[in-house]
């Protein structure tokens, strides 16, 4: 998903607090609380914020602090291969950095993982700049070093469709990497731009780790052996990734059951087999959502209905979506989801260590090993 699917939520309150995931063998909160955190696609929300302020409000503060969420990449630019997308892109990371600029003590923009790892140490949230397209660039690949010099850190080789690097997971013909997706790879790590293979077609995928030459991320998908959905990845593309270094973030969407309502036990039964198939040093978490809870009303239903039908109606609305189906996994839905989920975790027997690196050690290495520091 993108930036325009998560707007639609923004300012939305919380529900009343759902039943909590088993909390048989809770993880220990001090080690939560020292624990770097990150969400490896995701955003944060004001449900306080007014159009063209960007101070965030107490409430949005106290959001940030509850979720012990060290890091967010946060999308930037829009998606397709519309031609204004370029100039939309600058637009918005415009936006994020008077974001930042504004609250300078409470968030700062991560251009490496020093960076991050500073954030945790102040007790402040880094936001990483990626992008989940790059069609904006097209042929002039001159404009990734624009991006990697405005911030952008993470780089999305497609979406859900054809552009000129390559085939997006709902493209039928399954065409692979072009010639130019294979100079767009090789410019971004020459930038040391973290690739992100998310949305991509399967032989998309599978070209481009075998074209790579440093560690990439799939930084929001799920496992399609467990969920036959072309948003989900097969196990030999996430096992080919884990091979080269790189990492897989499991998101929190639809996409993961059949029934397009997933429950943390699907979500760890997705993390389990994502383990089994990389290994725990190379699995972690991209939500694919915001912060904040989702208020289910019908004002939350019109603004849903409202976004899939325009992503249905441009093309890119996955098997799955649905006017009436939300962006959630609804008993870790609110700020607390990422200590639920750890709850989760060793309620099925994860040991500690092993949640460490899921819940963000693991992304830290990747966006060392990548970007430096």
């Amino acid at each position: 998903m993108v930036t325009t699917r998560r707007n639609l939520l923004a300012g939305l309150a919380a529900l009343a607090a759902l039943p909590a995931v088993a909390r048989a063998a809770p993880y220990p909160r001090g080690q939560f609380a020292r624990a770097i955190v990150i969400d490896g696609l995701g955003g944060i929300d004001d449900p306080d914020g007014k159009p063209g302020e960007y101070r965030l409000s107490p409430r949005s503060r106290q959001q940030i602090r509850d979720s012990g969420i060290t890091a967010w990449n946060i999308t930037i630019g829009e998606v397709g291969n519309e031609p204004t997308n370029w100039e939309a892109t600058l637009s918005n990371i415009g936006v994020y950095g008077r974001l930042v600029d504004a609250n300078p003590d409470a968030l700062v923009l991560a251009r490496t993982a020093a960076d991050i790892r500073a954030a945790k140490a102040a007790g402040k949230a880094a936001l990483v700049f990626g992008t989940q397209d790059t069609a904006m660039v097209g042929t002039n690949l001159d404009r990734l070093d624009v991006l990697q010099g405005l911030g952008v850190r993470i780089v999305q080789l497609t979406y859900n469709l054809r552009n000129l690097s390559g085939d997006g997971s709902l493209e039928p013909g399954n065409a692979g990497l072009s010639r130019l997706g294979r100079a767009t790879i090789e410019h971004v790590e020459a930038n040391r731009q973290l690739l992100d293979l998310s949305h991509g077609g399967q032989r998309t995928i599978a070209e481009a780790i075998a074209a790579a030459k440093r560690p990439m991320t799939i930084s929001h998908t799920g496992c399609r052996s467990l969920h036959d959905n072309p948003r989900n990845v097969w196990d030999a593309e996430l096992k080919a990734m884990a091979d080269k270094g790189g990492v897989v973030g499991l998101y929190w969407m639809p996409f993961l059951v059949p029934n397009s309502r997933p429950s943390a036990a699907d979500l760890v039964r997705h993390m389990r087999h994502a383990v089994d198939v990389c290994g725990e040093d190379h699995v972690g978490i991209g939500t694919d959502g915001m912060l904040g809870k989702t208020i289910i009303d019908d004002k939350a239903r019109a603004a849903q209905k409202k976004f899939f039908d325009d992503r249905q109606a441009r093309g890119i609305a996955a098997p799955g979506e649905g006017a009436d189906i939300f962006n959630i996994v609804a008993d870790l839905d609110g700020p607390d989801r990422f200590l639920r989920l750890a709850d989760a975790l060793a309620a099925d027997g994860w040991p500690a260590a092993r949640i460490d690196k899921v819940l963000g050690g693991n992304v830290l290495r990747l966006y060392g090993e990548v970007w430096g520091g």
